[in-house]
């Protein structure tokens, strides 16, 4: 093989092997290539996934409030059952007390 025809021989390779890279380039951007229809689909998605974050935070806060509410209501719904208990036991000593007073006048 003489000097020129290798040149062209390799002259020839290389540029089937770059129009080969090109169009593998080529083949892969199309396929790869995001249409504006997806991009409009990401930015919906994106917009419902921004409202139920929002949503979200909302039931978060609401839970919490209502969370204290009820703690709240429940110490004090405590407190009162305390109180009950505390003038109940009174009471009843107080019945006991009469009934042994009764008892010690019915018997004098």
């Amino acid at each position: 093989m003489e000097r020129t025809q290798f040149i062209m021989a390799t002259a020839i390779i290389l540029f089937v092997a770059f129009c080969m890279g090109w169009f593998a380039f080529w083949l892969i951007h199309r396929f790869t290539r995001v249409s504006k229809s997806d991009i409009g689909e990401l930015e919906r998605m994106a917009q419902e996934l921004h409202e139920a974050e929002e949503t979200r935070d909302q039931a978060i806060t609401y839970l919490q409030q209502r969370e204290a509410e009820l703690t709240t209501q429940l110490s004090q719904t405590e407190a009162e059952l305390s109180a009950t208990m505390d003038g109940l036991r009174e009471a009843r000593h107080e019945a006991e007390e009469l009934r042994a007073y009764i008892e010690r006048v019915n018997q004098g």
